[in-house]
This record gives C-alpha cells, sequence and structure tokens, in this order.
C-alpha cells in the first residue's frame, strides 16, 4: 500500500512542478573527453527511479492486452448482432424511414454504434477513465470524461456514416471494382478529415488559442523560419482538462495546418525540451510525413478492401441466405465487413506500427539537428516515459511501439551530441564518435 501511495506522490508531485529552466544533465552525460554515447543513454535511463520505471512498464504492457480485449469485444458484438438476425431488423428499420439508400445507410450504422456503444461501455470506461486515473495519468471527473466520450461518439456517428454512405454507394455502383474505388474515397475522406480536424473537431475537445507572445514563441518561430515553414502562429491547446502527458503535432492539411503544442509541454519542460519537441514536429511538415501517410494507407485501403470482398463473398455464397443477407450492397452486411476488417487490422499492426514509429525517428532525427538540444529531447524522452515504455526488449519495440522507444530516442540524441561536443565544450573536438 505504502509502496502505491508513494509512486502517486512521485506522480503528483511530476504533473505539478514548475518547469525547469535547464535540463539536469547526469554526470555521465555532460560533454567531456570522455564521453560515451551509451553510458550517457544509461545514465539518463538510470536518473529515474526503479519504481517509476515499475510502473510504466506496467501501465504500457497492460496496453497489449487491451489490444486484444478490444478486439474480442468488438468481434463478439458484431457476431451476435449478424447471428441474432438484429443486422437484418435494423436494416429493415432504416428502409421503413425512407427510400434513400445513403441515408438508409446512416441510419443503420447510428444504431450499430449506439448499440456497440452501450455493450462495450464498461470496457471502455475501464481503459479510458479508471484505468488512467490508477495510473495517475488522467486530471478528469467522470463527468468530463463521459462529456468528452459522447461528443467522439456522435462524432463517430457523423463522420463514419458519411463514409460508410459513400463506400456502399461505390459499392452497388461498381461491383466488379469496387475495392479500389472504395480505396480512393476512403483516402479522400481521410484528406477532409485531417483539413477540417484543427478548425472544426479539435475544438469539441480543447480550447485552441496561438500562444502568447514570449520568448519561448519568438525561438519556436526562429526555429520553424530556418526550416522554411511559413508559419506566423504556434497554437496551444489546454490538455491538462484531461490528462498531464506532455505532447504536440502537426495536425490539417491543404491549408489548415497548424503546429500545435500542449499547455503541459510548456508547463513541465525546460524551454530545451519544448524546443526539441516543437523541431520533432517541424519534422513532420518539412519531410511530408502527412502526404506519405496519406498514401500509405490509401494503398492498405485498397489492399484491405481486396481481401474484404473476397471474404464478404464467400462469406455470403455459404452463409448470406441464413443471415437474411442480399449481397454486399446490402447494409446489413457490415457487421461481417467489421469482423473482416478488425482481424485484418489486428494482424497488420506491426506493419502499421513500423511505418509509424520510422516517420517518428526520423522526425527525432530532424528536430535533433533542427534545435541542437539533444539534452532537451532526452529530458522530454523520460517524460513520455510516464505512459510509454522506456527499455522494451528489441521484438516488443517492433510489434507493439507506433512511437521509438525511450532508449532508442535518447541513444540517437546522446549520439548527435557525441558527435557534436565542440557546441557545448569549445574545447572540445567535434566529430564522429571514436569507436
Amino acid at each position: 500500500m505504502w509502496r502505491w501511495l508513494a509512486l502517486l506522490l512521485v506522480f503528483g508531485a511530476l504533473g505539478v512542478a514548475q518547469a525547469p529552466q535547464h535540463p539536469v544533465v547526469p554526470a555521465a552525460a555532460q560533454a567531456s573527453a570522455h564521453f560515451d554515447t551509451q553510458s550517457a543513454t544509461d545514465a539518463w535511463l538510470a536518473s529515474l527511479p526503479n519504481a517509476f520505471r515499475q510502473r510504466s512498464d506496467e501501465y504500457f504492457e497492460g496496453s497489449y492486452w487491451l489490444i486484444l480485449w478490444d478486439y474480442l469485444a468488438g468481434l463478439a458484438v458484431a457476431l451476435a448482432i449478424l447471428q441474432s438476425g438484429f443486422s437484418v431488423r435494423m436494416r429493415n428499420l432504416a428502409e421503413r424511414l425512407t427510400r434513400f439508400r445513403f441515408v438508409q445507410t446512416l441510419l443503420y450504422w447510428a444504431q450499430f454504434v449506439l448499440i456497440n456503444a452501450a455493450i462495450t461501455f464498461p470496457l471502455t470506461a475501464y481503459e479510458g477513465f479508471f484505468r488512467e486515473h490508477r495510473y495517475g495519468l488522467s486530471t478528469q471527473t467522470f463527468g468530463a470524461w463521459f462529456r468528452d466520450q459522447s461528443v467522439a461518439l456522435a462524432l463517430s456517428v457523423v463522420l463514419g456514416g458519411l463514409l460508410l454512405g459513400g463506400l456502399f454507394a461505390v459499392v452497388r455502383r461498381l461491383p466488379r471494382t469496387w475495392h479500389i474505388w472504395g480505396a480512393l474515397v476512403a483516402g479522400a475522406f481521410l484528406v477532409v478529415v485531417m483539413a477540417l480536424g484543427p478548425v472544426f473537431i479539435t475544438p469539441l475537445f480543447n480550447t485552441p488559442k496561438p500562444l502568447a507572445d514570449s520568448p519561448i514563441r519568438t525561438e519556436i518561430l526562429n526555429l520553424a523560419h530556418a526550416s522554411g515553414i511559413p508559419a506566423q502562429d504556434v497554437y496551444q491547446i489546454d490538455a491538462s482538462r484531461q490528462s498531464n502527458r506532455v505532447s504536440a503535432n502537426v495536425s490539417g492539411f491543404l491549408g489548415t495546418e497548424r503546429i500545435t503544442l500542449n499547455d503541459n509541454l510548456l508547463r513541465r519542460c525546460s524551454p530545451e525540451a519544448v524546443l526539441s519537441v516543437m523541431g520533432h514536429e517541424m519534422g513532420h511538415y518539412v519531410l511530408h510525413h502527412v502526404v506519405i501517410g496519406i498514401a500509405f494507407y490509401t494503398l492498405v485501403f485498397a489492399l484491405m478492401l481486396a481481401a474484404l470482398r473476397w471474404s464478404v463473398d464467400a462469406s455470403l455464397k455459404r452463409w448470406g441466405a441464413r443471415w437474411g443477407i442480399r449481397d454486399a450492397g446490402d447494409v446489413a452486411v457490415l457487421p461481417l465487413a467489421l469482423i473482416i476488417l478488425s482481424t485484418l487490422g489486428l494482424i497488420f499492426t506491426p506493419v502499421s506500427n513500423t511505418f509509424t514509429r520510422t516517420q517518428e525517428y526520423e522526425a527525432d532525427l530532424y528536430g535533433i539537428n533542427a534545435a541542437r538540444l539533444p539534452d532537451g529531447e532526452a529530458e522530454v524522452d523520460l517524460l513520455v516515459g510516464e505512459y510509454r515504455k522506456l527499455d522494451p526488449g528489441p521484438w516488443e519495440e517492433r510489434i507493439f511501439f507506433d512511437h521509438p522507444s525511450g532508449r532508442a530516442r535518447i541513444y540517437a540524441a546522446m549520439r548527435w551530441k557525441a558527435e557534436n561536443l565542440c557546441l557545448f565544450d569549445p574545447k572540445l573536438a567535434c566529430g564522429i564518435e571514436p569507436k
């Protein structure tokens, strides 16, 4: 009991502490003639208490099981709706209410989403509220959390319905090639949502506002201009109303791009760490990661929809009459489609994680070179270690991590420092670290 109380006090102290003026650099990570990348990395990791590391590992490793439980819960709901004939009843209700097939799809989807949300609510509440509080990561009351969940549910009904309406229209009109055109529809929809996100979706959960005029704002804009980014503003959101996690992001597309940092980053990190994070986010922009990501996932959509088309056709040929589903263009087929797609998505998870992790590592390297503040990078990597395991095994990282591990990120920062020691002490030489 006392061990857990002590850990909660540690996390609480981290949540309310004022931002440090400079990173506290361990002795082995300070610039010297004997600087060693591995020793510096180990020193940064050793600067955290073992209890902190154990709690972080326990939290992150628990998320591995949640991937499975989420999949099984979704599978069970979809299978029950399909086998019980409830899917056909929902379709029939939608058809009685309107003769427009696009609207029928919207009505069916609304029913499905609400039923699924109601059945899986205990797991959702445990995963998103109770578990987050248990590990000291959430700052929300249950009422505030439930409000955000309700808004997300409404968005799922509206946006998901529009996407499905478009996809089913393609299936009905192009029965032989719908997997190709459906992928293009999904890719275009992704572009639209990304463009609308910063302007219309983010404000539903947080209040974005331009960062107030300050030295750190000036430094961030200088860093952006040096990277060729024509930014005039940096945005801040009140993420502390939900959690004490530090983060930033590049969001938007086709003119709505924004570089955003959350208030926790400003409150908990030194200026060096803030600039390092912003350099990372600018790396995503400069390296065109958004465009590359859209192209990649459009291709993934095409492959998955091709597999879906084959699986649905084979399943309906065998069980379609028993389920009461007419053809692939019948909206009542949706539970079957979700079972297939969620299974494909689970199998694809390591590939998706690797793609994202690779982009994140590229942005890390860009940020380290742009900001030239490796100790700031190490500082924020330790803070992210509150909810992401810092030192996983190689295969564990390849399968479960969609970002580089804390060790990998700190090692990259310390390697850069080893090759640029003269920037930290004029008496030292710059160059490749001796082996």
